[in-house]
């Protein structure tokens, strides 16, 4: 559905996007991950048409945006930046205004994508009433008008109370199970994108850093949380018994291959060293963006 070969964008000295390659096949809910100004809009903003790049191909559906945009997005249906409305109209007058930039959408299909984002009995209110949860929504319902087989949401839970996120996060997953949509979704709520996301990508200072599954996020090494007397002499009694690869954050041990948590209990405790508590660490997406990121900084100090 989208397809980035060696893009680059400059503006004047600075590098936004640089070399960057992505495809993300249909079906997927695909998470574009990184700090503010890492490019994220920007390739975005090259995926619909309204940034060109310096150099590379950016296709969509099929279609290179450069040269044939309007059947590259003519099923492309997106939140981009802050959408605007017309506060003193109601949100039904809005998306009717709205569809008709493009090509007027049937009052049916409107009524349907209001029903969709969860704003039927509002529909006739003035936008200047919405609560932020229900612009949202609105927005929404905008980039459903044109009956999209691509979904590009670029911080579309941004400003949103918890309640708000949690909305917003349930409707994008029932478009992407009940419409079929493939969805990119910009966003920096990363325990959102963990529950959303299928697979994601990482950019870093307009560079890809990572991409892949969420299941790749994950550490191949064991961690352990563990409290000890001593934690300094734990680590290395185990890293000279072997029982241990690492350790990290002055609490965290990556066990090796085959070693259960009851053998380091058992080594510890015979070697004298008090044991408190010991438990398996839990690895999520922040751990890993925030060990990425990290990791970065220190190559570019280097």
């Amino acid at each position: 559905m989208i397809e980035l070969a060696n893009v680059h964008k400059r503006f004047g000295q600075r590098v936004a996007v640089d070399d960057l390659t992505l495809r993300v096949p249909a079906g997927e809910i695909y998470g574009l991950l990184g700090h503010n100004g890492a490019g994220k809009s920007t390739s975005i903003g090259m995926m619909l048409g309204q940034v060109w790049p310096n150099r590379g191909e950016v296709k969509i559906c099929g279609f290179d945006v450069s040269t044939q945009r309007r059947k590259a997005l003519a099923k492309v249906g997106a939140i981009f930046e802050s959408p605007a409305f017309y506060d003193y109209l109601s949100g039904l007058k809005n998306l009717e205004i709205l569809s008709s930039y493009t090509a007027r959408t049937p009052r049916k299909r409107i009524e349907e994508v209001i029903e969709w984002v969860g704003l039927t009995g509002r529909e006739d209110s003035k936008v200047r009433t919405y609560s932020h949860g229900m612009r949202a929504r609105l927005a929404l319902a905008q980039a459903l008008l044109p009956n999209p087989e691509l979904l590009i949401l670029d911080e579309p839970s941004d400003g949103l109370d918890p309640e708000g996120i949690h909305e917003m996060r349930h409707t994008i997953l029932r478009l992407h199970r009940e419409l079929k949509l493939t969805i990119l979704l910009s966003s920096h709520f990363l325990s959102e994108v963990e529950q959303i996301c299928t697979r994601i990508a990482v950019l870093n200072q307009g560079k890809m850093v990572f991409e892949g599954t969420l299941a790749d996020t994950k550490r191949r090494e064991q961690w352990v949380r563990i409290k000890v007397g001593d934690f300094a002499a734990a680590v290395v009694e185990l890293k000279d018994a072997q029982l241990v690869t690492g350790e990290r954050d002055g609490q965290l041990i990556a066990l090796s291959p085959k070693v259960a948590t009851d053998q380091i209990v058992r080594f510890l405790v015979q070697k004298g060293i008090s044991v408190f508590e010991i438990a398996p660490a839990e690895e999520t997406l922040e751990t890993f963006y925030l060990r990425l990121m990290a990791k970065r900084g220190e190559e570019a100090v280097k």
